[in-house]
């Protein structure tokens, strides 16, 4: 295996990996809300299942409504960006910039290797 496949197969679990992470993000920030617990556990539940049914819909490759170009391109800030933001307003200002700056990376080589 060359390395450039090596780096190329290496991005595919980076972009799972932030699927995933984003998904945890959001489920941080509900489960850290100052509210009553059944609030609580409907944000820490509620908000990565909503962000995954969104993602089964539109971004996944075998998605019923797939998005295209642009569309795509705004869909996938959207949905990161949520994971970002829901680490931003948790209070973990380390852990989103991480978060960012990896999918930065791993989405600009998605895109110049056409994954």
């Amino acid at each position: 295996m060359t390395a450039t496949a090596t780096a190329k197969a290496a991005n595919l679990g980076v972009l799972f990996a932030i699927e995933l992470g984003a998904l945890v993000a959001v489920g941080y920030w509900g489960f850290t809300r100052d509210l009553a617990t059944p609030l609580t556990w409907l944000l820490g539940i509620g908000g990565p299942v909503v962000l995954a049914v969104l993602w089964g819909l539109c971004g996944s490759p075998k998605a019923k409504y797939k998005v295209r170009g642009a569309g795509r391109v705004g869909f996938e800030v959207v949905w990161f960006g949520a994971g970002v933001a829901a680490l931003v307003v948790a209070g973990v200002y380390d852990w989103a910039l991480v978060l960012a700056l990896v999918c930065v990376v791993s989405k600009t080589l998605a895109v110049i290797w056409r994954q």
